[in-house]
């Protein structure tokens, strides 16, 4: 099944996958460091760090790195340079990455106290992180799209090699501050996109400038999307940090926790890059049984990889968390199981969005992700203790996601529908698309 899949990856995505495995091996490592660096409050400022990072991060940057690979891709087949889709990529990124550091600076007081315990430093390094993301996407949209996929993995296992190195040598030095693991966020991708910076130097020059249309159309549904799904699969750890401030061992306790059950994420993100061309393929030329035969077989792969994973996570996390990261004993196996069935869920949403997006349903695809952040808000209202109220709405948000979405699907994926498929001209996948931390 898988390698059926894999069979689909274009030339040198085997990289891509090589990149994503160290830079999640980088994740647990980084954590891990941490939670035997640092206080328990000191902890809980770096996990509610890594969540906005990586919530707001992926969840604005990705798209702008999807589109920019798309229509890189799209004029490499017609000879077409791709110096002007990086430079109108790049304006596009800045612009948003200027709307939200000027939002953050504007409330950087409320944030620091709010979120960081008045350390307005964990702010300014909130900035960096969220530039640097902006940077490496940007550069990773065009890598894909010129099917430089060898160099895609060569940025995405430096980042993670490097957020390694360095966290190690805070540990072994002694470091005790959030601000300097929090700081590693920054230096790591900024030092892996300046050594995979040969191919995207020859890109500049030449050709005319690429209508903002082109890059823009698209984009807004696609960031609506991206960006609440990071809030679903996120905002637990913000929320304890809201609900209960006074709490300093829950928010890192949970961040850990989350690290461990979504390890079967990682492992989609990989097969990703393989479904979409296969969905599209499929749509194009209207073979249905195709198209539901690979529908079926990455859900069987989610599956498996969710429900063995689950079975470990409420076997093993209370332990793992604890020895691994060193945080508090504050998550029993009732708690695990909880974040387990919820990435389970979150696995499906994940496969049905990519079904969507590939029949041009981009609206669909984020009307399930608003329904599913509202159920979440709601449930995570109820007067329930913090930790089992923030488990219970990323599961019934993640839930609520798959169900809509498995909806809105039934008729194009029915046998013997009439239905006609249409490929988007969004989802002509030329890399990876799923979010890496």
């Amino acid at each position: 099944m898988i390698r059926r899949l894999l069979s689909l990856v274009p030339p040198g995505t085997v990289a891509v996958g090589a990149g994503l495995a160290l830079l999640g091996l980088a994740s647990y490592v980084h954590l891990a460091v941490a939670g035997h660096s640092l206080t328990e409050a000191d902890y809980n400022s770096l996990s509610v760090l890594w969540t906005i990072v990586f919530t707001l991060g992926i969840g604005m940057f990705m798209p702008v790195e999807q589109e920019v690979a798309r229509i890189i891709a799209a004029r490499r087949s017609q000879g077409l340079p791709a110096g002007p889709v990086l430079a109108r990529g790049g304006l596009l990124a800045a612009a948003i990455l200027l709307g939200l550091v000027t939002l953050i600076l504007v409330a950087r007081q409320p944030i620091a106290d709010r979120l960081f315990g008045g350390d307005r430093t964990m702010v300014t390094v909130l900035i960096g992180a969220l530039a640097a993301l902006a940077v490496a996407h940007t550069t990773r949209g065009v890598l894909a799209g010129l099917q430089l996929f060898p160099w895609y993995g060569t940025q995405l296992a430096l980042d993670g090699g490097l957020r390694i190195a360095l966290v190690l040598l805070l540990g072994l030095t002694g470091v005790t501050s959030p601000v300097w693991f929090g700081a590693v966020l920054v230096i790591a991708p900024l030092l892996g996109v300046a050594l995979t910076t040969p191919p995207i130097l020859r890109t500049f020059g030449g050709g005319a400038a690429v209508a903002w249309t082109t890059l823009v159309r698209g984009l807004g549904l696609l960031v609506v999307s991206s960006l609440l799904s990071q809030v679903v699969v996120n905002i637990g750890v913000i929320n304890v940090k809201l609900l209960d401030p006074s709490d300093t061992a829950t928010a890192g306790a949970l961040l850990s926790a989350l690290v461990l059950v979504r390890i079967p994420l990682f492992v989609f993100a990989s097969l990703q890059a393989s479904l979409l061309p296969g969905l599209a393929t499929a749509a194009t030329t209207g073979d249905h049984a195709t198209f539901r035969s690979l529908l079926q077989r990455a859900l069987g792969v989610v599956t498996a990889l969710g429900v063995t994973g689950a079975v470990l996570a409420v076997l093993l996390g209370p332990w793992l968390v604890r020895t691994l990261f060193d945080a508090p004993d504050v998550l029993g196996h009732g708690d695990f199981a909880w974040l387990a069935v919820a990435t389970l869920a979150y696995l499906w949403a994940m496969v049905f969005g990519q079904v969507l997006l590939a029949l041009d349903r981009h609206r669909a695809q984020a009307v399930a992700w608003c329904l599913g952040v509202v159920v979440l808000v709601a449930v995570t209202l109820i007067p329930l203790p913090v930790a089992l109220r923030v488990e219970i709405g990323y599961a019934s948000g993640s839930v609520v996601v798959a169900a809509v979405m498995a909806l809105l699907l039934r008729n194009a994926v029915r046998p013997g529908t009439a239905t006609p498929l249409a490929p988007s001209r969004d989802t002509v996948a030329v890399g990876p698309t799923g979010g890496t931390r």
